[in-house]
């Protein structure tokens, strides 16, 4: 390490003081401390990355099965989209970030097996337009979306809710609706038998339990409708789809209500980057364990030290020289756990699928039972963002922890230091 003996003395002083413990075997206590201070740091930081980069996994896991079954923006006016809504794809598609727009209509209903009954969304579409705009239909598990024609009273449901109906492909079933003119003389609900001709799995609970697809002209036909009442848009870069949104209301001709895919599930994304958020700040606590196991690490370190502190006080080291001697100490320690920590948690954030595998397989269980999360693994997705922010907050505070003790040194009487020794 040449290069320590061109930096300033109270660098040289600082390095040493960090690796002192180990050249010379004395002081084996505080080296011991500084080692659990380096540590805990790196366990800190690298928790920290591993939990965030679960909680993103997760995040955009659910994200793609939403928006399998999801637009990336849907398109409201009843008026205009029934009259044409060819003109008004048309009209979406001039913007360069619109790749596909499909018709549909979305209604609520009952659908009934023997004495099982069970509420659903039924949406009516255009199967061969429908997979221009979503990924639902490479979700079939069972039949095919293709068998979706007009007027054949076909329908195609959600894995759970075929489940709950005990019907399988093949079989019908009964959709009940209330009456499109209910008067004091016909209260009684509509009721269409429904062939049952395919089964989708999105992966997401909401969806595969409570949602169903039919040809758009059926639906109509039940809505007595002339045509679709929405058009759903694929845009290039979902993650634009509210810029793309406005972009197309100042555009399109007519006063047409745009609602994208985040504004749909508002909620859960603001619950999940509230969780976040909460995540960081508890696990932020473990870092701040740590940077206490820095303090106290330097406070015996001060002790220790307080001959040297004193001679270099009488060959005219200033106070200010003194503090950054073990400031210096303070902050190579807690770098050295940051970069440990950092280095650990971007290892294990990459490999999760296969650690998790392999402890599985090890102790012989499931962390995640498919039948209960629609997951079978533990997903990660690392952002550098992210590790960028725990690597800055753990650096803030380990800066922090030197403070007191580098000020506490500075406070030596070298006279009264010297005078035991």
């Amino acid at each position: 390490m040449s290069f320590v003996h061109h930096l300033p003395f109270e660098w040289q002083i600082g390095v040493r003081y960090t690796r002192a413990g180990r050249r010379s075997g004395r002081n084996s206590f505080v080296s011991f401390m500084s080692l659990v201070s380096i540590t805990g740091m790196a366990l800190g930081v690298a928790a920290l990355i591993v939990v965030l980069s679960i909680m993103n996994g997760f995040q955009q896991d659910v994200t793609g099965r939403m928006l399998s079954v999801l637009a990336h923006i849907e398109v409201y006016d009843e008026s205009a989209i029934s009259n044409n809504w060819q003109a008004v794809a048309q009209d979406a598609r001039r913007n360069r970030a619109v790749l596909a727009a499909a018709p549909f209509d979305e209604f609520s209903g009952m659908l009934l097996q023997g004495d099982v009954m069970r509420p659903a969304v039924l949406r009516g579409i255009l199967p061969a337009e429908e997979s221009q705009v979503s990924e639902v239909i490479q979700t079939i598990i069972s039949g095919s979306f293709e068998a979706l024609h007009a007027g054949s009273n076909n329908v195609v449901l959600g894995s759970e809710l075929a489940s709950a109906l005990h019907v399988k492909v093949g079989g019908q079933v009964a959709l009940a609706l209330a009456p499109s003119q209910p008067s004091l003389r016909n209260m009684a609900p509509q009721v269409r038998k429904l062939n049952v001709v395919g089964i989708f799995e999105a992966g997401h609970f909401e969806f595969d339990s409570g949602l169903a697809f039919m040809h758009l002209v059926d639906a109509q036909e039940l809505l007595h409708a002339s045509g679709p009442a929405g058009l759903r848009l694929r845009i290039a870069d979902l993650h634009q789809a509210p810029q793309v949104a406005m972009q197309l209301k100042r555009s399109m001709n007519g006063e047409f209500l745009l609602r994208d895919w985040t504004q749909r599930n508002a909620n859960w994304f603001a619950a999940l980057q509230s969780q976040k958020h909460m995540m960081f700040i508890i696990l932020t606590l473990i870092v701040a364990v740590a940077a206490f196991n820095v303090v106290a690490m330097l406070v015996m370190t001060v002790t220790d030290k307080r001959a040297d502190v004193a001679i270099l006080r009488t060959l005219g080291a200033a106070p200010g020289s003194i503090m950054k001697i073990f400031m210096v100490q303070g902050l190579l320690a807690g770098l050295c756990g940051i970069g440990a920590g950092v280095a650990a948690g971007v290892l294990v954030a990459w490999n999760m699928s296969a650690i998790v595998a392999a402890i599985e397989q090890l102790f012989g269980f499931h962390f995640l039972a498919k039948n209960i999360y629609f997951i079978s693994s533990v997903p990660s997705r690392l952002d550098w963002d992210d590790v960028l922010g725990v690597a800055a907050v753990a650096g803030a505070l380990s800066f922090l922890s030197t403070l007191y003790p580098s000020w506490w040194a500075t406070r030596v009487n070298p006279a009264h230091a010297l005078r035991y020794e």
